[in-house]
Protein backbone atom coordinates (compact mmCIF):
# COMPACT_ATOMS: atom_id res chain seq x y z
CA UNK A 1 0.00 0.00 0.00
CA UNK A 2 2.89 2.30 0.65
CA UNK A 3 3.92 2.19 -3.32
CA UNK A 4 0.65 2.66 -4.11
CA UNK A 5 0.36 6.17 -2.04
CA UNK A 6 3.98 7.19 -3.40
CA UNK A 7 3.26 6.55 -7.19
CA UNK A 8 -0.45 8.95 -6.43
CA UNK A 9 1.83 11.64 -5.13
CA UNK A 10 3.86 11.89 -7.94
CA UNK A 11 1.29 11.30 -10.58
CA UNK A 12 -0.40 14.22 -8.99
CA UNK A 13 2.87 16.33 -9.48
CA UNK A 14 3.39 15.48 -12.98
CA UNK A 15 -0.25 16.79 -13.89
CA UNK A 16 0.20 19.52 -11.94
CA UNK A 17 3.12 20.76 -13.43
CA UNK A 18 1.70 19.86 -17.01
CA UNK A 19 -1.76 21.68 -16.38
CA UNK A 20 0.41 25.05 -15.22
CA UNK A 21 2.89 24.28 -18.38
CA UNK A 22 -0.53 24.53 -20.57
CA UNK A 23 -1.64 27.53 -18.82
CA UNK A 24 1.43 29.24 -19.49
CA UNK A 25 1.27 28.35 -22.99
CA UNK A 26 -1.87 29.29 -23.39
CA UNK A 27 -1.71 32.77 -22.02
CA UNK A 28 1.62 33.46 -23.80
CA UNK A 29 -0.08 32.53 -27.18
CA UNK A 30 -3.00 34.58 -26.25
CA UNK A 31 -0.75 37.61 -25.50
CA UNK A 32 1.13 37.35 -28.90
CA UNK A 33 -1.71 36.99 -30.84
CA UNK A 34 -2.84 39.74 -29.15
CA UNK A 35 -0.04 41.87 -29.48
CA UNK A 36 0.57 41.27 -33.13
CA UNK A 37 -2.50 42.49 -34.36
CA UNK A 38 -2.04 45.63 -32.31
CA UNK A 39 1.46 45.96 -33.37
CA UNK A 40 2.01 44.02 -37.15
CA UNK A 41 5.09 43.02 -38.18
CA UNK A 42 6.40 44.67 -41.65
CA UNK A 43 5.73 41.97 -43.51
CA UNK A 44 1.84 41.96 -42.37
CA UNK A 45 1.68 46.00 -43.13
CA UNK A 46 2.75 45.00 -46.90
CA UNK A 47 -0.07 42.34 -47.26
CA UNK A 48 -2.47 44.41 -46.23
CA UNK A 49 -1.30 47.54 -48.02
CA UNK A 50 -1.64 44.75 -51.06
CA UNK A 51 -4.98 44.12 -50.65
Amino acid sequence: MLAANVWHWWIGVFLTLGIVLLVVVLVGSYLATVTAQKYPSAKQRRQQSDL
